[in-house]
């Protein structure tokens, strides 16, 4: 009975520690030597049901046997590899399932829209599914920005649902456009930089504004010119006013969780002022011209805005005549222009002037004036050796205590004070070293004259209030008293007419009683 039954092949054990390549290349040859038949390839049935195995001859005599490598220590033919049909990798596929990120809930991606439907949006995420912006999306971010939509372009859009089913990915463009106005803001929070928008609206705590889809807010106390002891009604009528203005803004909190989105113009606008002066005080140099608005006035000076940042005008250099104050010559809001004198990077100063814009009256002081000519000056100052007067162009000469009167007086206040405006010779005039010499005394009588019916007689009279009046005897004022008291009496009042029409009643003296 053992002889009837066919012997078992069991495999060798070199043949069972051959690796998976080896008997891929080796079944790869051996199918190029021997292929199957077409229709059994395309039947995909074993080759050992398909056809007996055909035993390989003997090499004849004449044939040089086939070199073959040794079962297991070496790799197939060369030939045999380049001709062999590539097989699918499983470590590959198993590499690209581990490679591909399911999408989650919240996340925004770039997507390529595909398709423009009546009711919705399909765009490639580089996913196995596409995305779908449904219909009630779209109404929220508005016809305008749909229309605006075209065939590839690239958009952002936010997973809403990121389970596959028959219609898609269920994205979102408006949650996509508000997410980036929040990853927008905290961008601006952290980077403290000023961003500008016009006020949209107000209420009873402060202004109103919208950063893209999110709405912002701006606290009363976070706005310049507004106080806090403003009463409610004035409270809510400078915030009115303060609607469709554009104003620079600074992020000062940003809560996303919240939905909470907080300004400060107060803040901005300080930051701005710094960054503005910074700048200028960088790039201005002496010499320069700037235009600006006169945003101070004080006793000493006048500010003036050139453009973020505030440069002082001293009263000397407001103009060349004299200034009692400077409030004069300028008022707040005036747009002037003005010279760099100076600029001081350490102490971040800028000193400006006026006078400066104007012409020198120095330089044309010799052909405007001439020696023994009378002109009108005013007393500027009063010293002990002498006063000093301005003429009507700003040119200021110096009257010498020798020259206010003959004989000199022991002190000029004697004879003039600061205000007064009196008629003056020219003596000397030195344009290079603006310096001019004036006399009081050697004034013509005729020039006088003149001077005052020029000047009319209200500046003649104010002169004359200033000087002391020579005191009367006590006699000559009560002649002159009883003198005038009988004219007094003597006058009186005159009858006026009758209106037309009117009777006239006559007048019946009194008769003395008897």
């Amino acid at each position: 009975m053992s002889d009837s039954l066919a012997p078992v092949e069991t495999p060798t054990p070199l043949q069972a520690d051959r690796p998976l390549s080896d008997l891929q290349s080796a079944e790869a040859t051996a199918q190029e030597r021997h292929p199957l038949p077409a229709e059994t390839l395309s039947r995909g049935l074993p080759a050992e049901e398909a056809e007996p195995a055909v035993k390989p001859q003997a090499p004849a005599a004449t044939e040089l046997p086939v070199h073959e490598e040794p079962r297991g220590t070496g790799s197939a033919p060369k030939e045999a590899e380049d001709r062999s049909v590539p097989k699918t990798n499983m470590g590959d596929v198993l590499a690209d399932d581990y490679a591909y990120q399911r999408p989650k809930r919240g996340e925004i991606r770039q997507g390529r829209i595909i398709a423009i439907r009546g009711d919705s949006i399909v765009v490639d995420l580089g996913l196995k599914r596409e995305g779908v912006i449904p219909a009630e999306d779209l109404q929220r971010v508005g016809a305008d920005v749909v229309a605006s939509l075209s065939v590839g372009d690239e958009i952002p859009v936010y997973i809403l649902r990121p389970e596959d089913d028959k219609e898609g990915i269920l994205v979102s463009l408006h949650r996509a456009r508000q997410e980036q106005d929040w990853i927008n803001a905290q961008r601006l929070h952290d980077t403290g930089e000023i961003w500008e928008t016009k006020v949209k609206g107000c209420n009873r705590g402060g202004l109103i504004v919208n950063y893209g889809k999110i709405r912002g807010f701006i606290p009363a106390s976070h706005l310049t010119g507004v106080s806090r002891r403003m009463d409610p009604a004035t409270l809510q009528a400078r915030l009115a006013e303060m609607v469709g203005q554009t104003l620079p803004l600074k992020v000062i909190e940003v809560d996303r969780q919240n939905r909470r989105l907080i300004f400060s113009e107060r803040t901005a606008r300080r930051e701005w002022r710094s960054q503005q002066r910074e700048k200028l005080i960088e790039e201005l140099k002496e010499g320069d011209h700037v235009r600006g608005v006169v945003s101070n006035i004080c006793d000493f000076g006048v500010f003036i805005d050139v453009g973020g940042t505030d440069g002082l005008v001293h009263i000397s250099e407001l103009s060349w005549r004299r200034t009692a104050h400077p409030s004069e010559l300028l008022k707040v809001g005036d747009e002037v222009e003005a010279y760099v004198l100076r600029v001081d990077k350490e102490r971040k100063r800028i000193g400006l002037s006026l006078r400066l814009m104007e012409p020198d009256p120095w330089e044309q002081a010799e052909e405007k004036y001439h020696v023994g000519q009378v002109v009108s000056g005013m007393i500027t100052k009063v010293t002990n050796f002498g006063a000093f007067a301005a003429l009507d162009d700003g040119i200021e000469g110096l009257i010498h205590i020798s020259e206010l009167a003959d004989p000199p007086p022991k002190r000029p206040e004697e004879v003039v004070s600061v205000g007064m405006t009196l008629p003056l010779c020219i003596l000397k005039i030195d344009s290079k070293r603006r310096r001019m010499g004036l006399s009081l005394k050697h004034v013509p009588e005729e020039a006088k004259a003149k001077w005052e019916e020029e000047h009319g007689k209200a500046e003649a009279e104010s002169r004359k209030e200033t000087e002391p009046a020579p005191e009367a005897p006590v006699e000559a004022a009560v002649e002159q008293e009883t003198k005038s008291a009988p004219e007094l009496a003597e006058k009186a009042e005159p009858e006026l007419p009758a209106a037309p029409g009117e009777e006239t009643q006559p007048v019946i003296p009194e008769t003395p009683a008897q």
